[in-house]
This record gives structure tokens, C-alpha cells and sequence, in this order.
């Protein structure tokens, strides 16, 4: 299992990137409900592994960081996706098909 992905902030992160082609810092902070500092501890982590990249720009002379994901980070977002997706389907089937 891939800890950089599974840890639930960075997990919510590449989900909610990987719904758009690109997504402001401001934008993602209020939709994930993070602090500014625990969310750029968590971009720091998933940058460093490739999985997201960060665009540093300026718009009306203010500092603008759109950020989006990698392949890198959509195949591990993939991976991990489809890892949980087997273990519910061996827990289940460990219960006689019962949820």
C-alpha cells in the first residue's frame, strides 16, 4: 500500500485534483477544509514524490499557485484506488457477500 497516498489529507488531495485540470491554492484550502499550513505541509510531500506540481504565478499583481496533478500521481491515485477496491472485495467475500 503506498503510504504517501493513503494518508487521508494527501488522499483527498489527489481525488480533488484529479476531478480538474488545474486548481488554486486559496480554492483547494476551502473545499478540503484544511489550514493553510497543514495543507502546504501535505503539497510539499506530494510534490517532492511527483505526484502533483505547483504553477506559481501573478493575477491583478497578487500571488497565484494553481496546482494539479502529475501521471505519476493519477497512476498512484489509480493503484490505491484500485488496491482498496480488493481488500472490500476480500473482506466481503470473507463475509459470505454480506456488507
Amino acid at each position: 500500500m503506498n503510504r504517501i497516498v493513503h494518508e487521508q489529507s494527501r488522499l483527498k488531495i489527489l481525488v480533488h485534483l484529479s476531478a480538474a485540470e488545474a486548481v488554486s491554492f486559496p480554492e483547494l484550502k476551502e473545499a478540503l477544509g484544511m489550514t493553510a499550513g497543514n495543507l502546504s505541509i501535505q503539497l510539499k510531500t506530494l510534490e517532492e514524490n511527483g505526484y502533483i506540481e505547483s504553477e506559481k504565478s501573478f493575477v491583478d499583481n497578487k500571488p497565484r499557485t494553481n496546482l494539479r496533478i502529475t501521471e505519476a500521481g493519477r497512476d498512484a491515485l489509480v493503484e490505491y484506488l484500485e488496491e482498496m477496491e480488493a481488500l472490500l472485495a476480500s473482506l466481503k467475500k470473507g463475509n459470505g457477500g454480506r456488507s
